[in-house]
């Protein structure tokens, strides 16, 4: 009798045999063939590779596959193919849902969810102590800190981006953690550089600037109830964008301090407002003050080296090259000496 396949990884599958391997169902469409036969269309991954199931009428999995809900664990024996024109794809042999017993031939939740390397309550006490710490202006240090503390919950579960970089729960913070910090540390140095600079730099606006540069992605973004699924846009989000939205959320905020200098806040709004710096990255205005040249180089230099590092690290390919990466839109060089 041949002998039963080993329990592989999705993103370690090979065209060649059949192999077993866990995977969570991430999307599920219903179709119609041109002779009006249903069927779905399936994505399954890990956290390293999606690739595409086909489940047709007159397949035996087609009954099953009406009650598969995304989010879903499975476990399936397959085989894998490269297609030229539709990519990844697994023809299915067999498929159930996972049971507690394939834990013992390493079924683990935490394999499917892509999530930041920190964990979230950290980032954000830290993101909070930065603040009260590095915003001198009370008003203004009142203003961010209460942004922070209305959308908590939700800042502890967002991502970054959809799907650009840092796309995963935690990421928003780890991201604005991080620039926060890079920005704190150009700030002094230029304010060193440049001291008879008229008038002179405003480490405060940087700092709240840097903090709260991405919070309107608390009201373009949302999160989905089950883990791992993809994030989406809300109506504001496709109506608006995140910049847009985070002026609002600012404006609305400072109406409750009323102690804040106006000028201030408005300097505040236009770095908000002007932070991706090129009309072609989104940026409806050009920035006017050199603070907003301190934010918008840390805000790329933090998301271009995530891109960088994840596509790196998660790379499968042989070759001194990773795979082309539809982000980058180029292969990277991982192979080196030095």
């Amino acid at each position: 009798m041949p002998s039963k396949p080993s329990v592989v990884h999705l993103h370690q599958l090979q065209p060649g045999p059949a192999a077993d391997f866990f995977a969570l169902l991430a999307d599920k469409q219903p179709g119609t063939t041109r002779d009006g036969k249903p069927y779905f269309a399936c994505k399954f991954r890990d956290l390293r590779r999606t690739v595409s199931v086909m489940v047709w009428q007159d397949s035996k999995e087609f009954a099953a596959a009406e009650a598969w809900q995304p989010g879903g664990f499975f476990k399936v024996r397959g085989t894998f193919t490269e297609h030229e024109k539709y990519g990844p794809q697994v023809d299915v042999l067999q498929i159930r849902e996972v049971r507690d017993s394939d834990r013992a031939d390493g079924f683990r939740e935490a394999d499917f969810y892509d999530r930041s390397r920190f964990d979230s309550d950290a980032m954000l006490a830290e993101l909070r102590a930065v603040a009260e710490k590095e915003i001198r202006d009370d008003p203004l240090r009142r203003l961010v800190l209460g942004l922070l503390d209305t959308h908590a919950d939700k800042l502890m579960r967002l991502p970054a981006t959809e799907r650009h970089f840092y796309p995963f729960p935690g990421g928003w913070l780890e991201h604005v953690l991080n620039v926060t910090k890079n920005c704190l540390f150009l700030a002094d140095r230029y304010i060193t550089h440049y001291p008879d600079l008229t008038p002179p730099l405003n480490r405060d606006l940087i700092v709240s600037a840097a903090v709260l540069h991405d919070i309107g992605r608390v009201e373009a973004l949302r999160v989905p109830e089950v883990p791992g699924q993809p994030v989406e846009l809300t109506v504001d989000g496709h109506l608006f964008g995140p910049i847009a939205l985070g002026r609002d959320l600012i404006r609305t905020a400072a109406a409750k301090v009323p102690d804040l200098n106006p000028e201030l806040l408005r300097l505040l709004e236009h770095t908000v407002l002007t932070h991706l710096s090129l009309p072609e990255w989104g940026s409806p205005r050009l920035p006017v003050i050199p603070e907003v040249l301190v934010l918008h180089h840390a805000d790329d230099l933090d998301a271009k080296m995530e891109m960088f590092a994840r596509c790196l690290m998660r790379d499968n390919s042989t070759g001194p090259f990773t795979d082309h990466d539809p982000v980058l839109k180029k292969p990277l060089l991982k192979k080196r000496e030095v």
